[in-house]
């Protein structure tokens, strides 16, 4: 079944774009799929429809991402804003019980809805994000977000990814990197393709601290959720240490992805099936219980 786009007013008038994919029946249990700071929603292009055939799986661009509609004011480009938003996705669409596939940011707010509202977020898969990022990771993602240097044509974007990102992913093939691309860019009225993201969503980064919140305090609430906590093996966000820290906590399960950086892809074999195990372990869970 194709999937359908979902729109919706934000609380302070933002016109913001999800797309829904309807999974085998109105009662799958929900997926809730949240992209990285620079990115958008078609990262999950792949995994989404993977995904559809068990559950119902929500994919939303974040404000000023995508298709959503761009902030006027950046200030707003911020945890919080990102978290009320996508609370108020869910309540229109009525769901009361996710799972959540966050990637960098997406986990971080996969890790703060679940403090904020318990009950709703029945398990998290954390790509390549922990309760605490590296402040190497951070300072690099400071210098480049918002500031890509305007392209050309196709060829041109996937040459500046490639040498900002060819260490992340080492082994990409050509036809993985214009996949990659064309997920991230999108050609204006004339053809030109540019970065498919507010480039002021960097500012508040360089301005606060807000980039990288320390999540440990709460880490101990979300005791009883179960996470999948996925790292690439030379990320600059998610050390090693911290994902050791991490397992010390119950119900979690740590995937590390060979030749990757930050952030793994998520169409990785080993992620795909780690992905499918973890999400099928959760509604053995919830069927034992009811």
């Amino acid at each position: 079944m194709a999937a359908a786009q979902y729109w919706f007013d934000s609380h302070d008038g933002l016109r913001l774009y999800s797309l829904l994919h309807a999974g085998p029946t109105a009662t799958a249990p929900v997926v809730l799929c949240l992209h990285g700071l620079m990115r958008n929603g078609r990262d999950f292009e792949d995994l989404a429809p993977h995904l559809a055939s068990r559950y119902r799986v929500i994919v939303p661009d974040v404000r000023g991402r995508g298709f959503s509609a761009r902030d006027p004011d950046y200030n707003n480009y911020q945890l919080p804003v990102y978290i009320r938003d996508t609370l108020a996705l869910l309540a229109g669409l009525g769901v009361a019980h996710a799972s959540i596939i966050g990637t960098s940011m997406g986990g971080l707010m996969a890790m703060l809805m679940a403090a904020m509202q318990p009950g709703l977020v029945t398990g998290m898969v954390l790509n390549d994000v922990g309760p605490e990022l590296d402040p190497a990771g951070i300072e690099r993602i400071r210098g480049y977000a918002g500031r890509t240097s305007p392209v050309a044509s196709w060829p041109e974007a996937i040459a500046q990814v490639r040498t900002v990102y060819g260490s992340v992913w080492p082994e990409l093939s050509e036809t993985g990197w214009e996949k990659l691309v064309r997920r991230g860019y999108r050609a204006n009225a004339q053809g030109v393709p540019q970065v498919d993201a507010d480039p002021m969503i960097g500012e508040p980064l360089r301005n606060t601290q807000a980039a990288a919140p320390d999540l440990w305090p709460l880490w101990g609430a979300l005791a009883n959720i179960p996470v999948l906590a996925i790292r690439g093996e030379h990320s600059d966000i998610l050390s090693a240490a911290t994902l050791a820290r991490m397992q010390k906590k119950p119900a979690v399960t740590t995937l590390t992805v060979a030749n990757r950086g930050h952030a793994p892809l998520l169409d990785e074999p080993g992620c795909v099936a780690a992905i499918d195990a973890f999400l099928a372990g959760l509604v053995s869970q919830v069927s034992r219980r009811e």
